[in-house]
């Protein structure tokens, strides 16, 4: 049975960690590269390094901090902002990320997801997609979730999917640092439209929340959070080891 992954994730922000509510609310929470580094050496399966500014700010991701984070790490990485084009994927690779995940740059550029995974691979392309509920509908949201794209969510990670991305990071806005759980109905949804593995990202506010994803959508292959694994709140060895004790199937 393939074992379910827990990831945590790094929103940078000129250079530092930093977690919101709704997206919205920053505050400062460390290093990237000191983060990375503990969580690398604390039982994290994978973790995802997001420039969260690039794409509004319409720059380039920061490389220097990328490559000394990538320095740290011995787990995969995956790494996105400001991803627009192949070389973006080409100079992210060569600073050390495993793989690539694209959002804003894709809805821009639908044609991006095919050319990368034809010259990388799709397991190399990862599409992140920010979701929020609108008037009863998933509406795919750009640009760090602030500009509502008018795309219905479903159809459009399909189509993704379809065009080569290999992994589908699913980003609820509606749950995003509100630790309310997960966004089910949303990810069951998702699962049962895409056959490559898909992320939970938006909602853990405690270990049991972990729980009721991987029982609650079995299709789901990770859990993704941040801040409750940044201010401490649930340490990733005792979460790994809690999941495998309720026949959850881990790497502890």
């Amino acid at each position: 049975m393939i074992t379910k992954r827990i990831i945590p994730c790094l929103d940078v922000k000129d250079g530092r960690v930093v977690k919101g509510v709704n997206f919205q609310g920053l505050q400062d929470v460390s290093s990237p590269v000191a983060l990375a580094k503990f969580y690398s050496e604390n039982g994290a399966d994978e973790l995802v390094f997001y420039d969260i500014t690039a794409s509004a700010e319409g720059r380039r991701l920061f490389t220097d901090i990328l490559t000394e984070t990538a320095r740290q790490v011995f787990i995969p990485l995956t790494v996105g902002g400001g991803i627009n084009t192949l070389n973006d994927f080409d100079r992210v690779l060569k600073c050390g990320a495993d793989k690539v995940s694209v959002n804003s740059g894709a809805i821009r550029n639908p044609g991006l997801v095919e050319e990368a995974a034809k010259r990388y691979g799709s397991q190399c392309v990862v599409l992140s997609a920010d979701v929020k509920r609108v008037e009863g509908t998933y509406r795919v949201f750009a640009k760090g979730g602030r500009e509502d794209t008018g795309m219905e969510a479903i159809s459009w990670i399909k189509r993704c999917v379809d065009n080569g991305a290999g992994e589908i990071v699913v980003n609820s806005i509606n749950t995003d640092g509100v630790k309310g759980g997960f966004d089910l109905e949303m990810l069951q949804a998702v699962c049962d439209a895409v056959s490559v593995p898909v992320i939970a990202s938006g909602g853990a506010g405690c270990m049991e929340d972990f729980t009721t994803l991987f029982r609650t959508v079995p299709g789901v292959d990770a859990g993704l959070a941040a801040s409750i694994f940044h201010f401490g709140e649930v340490a990733i060895p005792e979460l790994k080891q809690m999941l495998a004790r309720e026949g959850i199937p881990m790497r502890v």
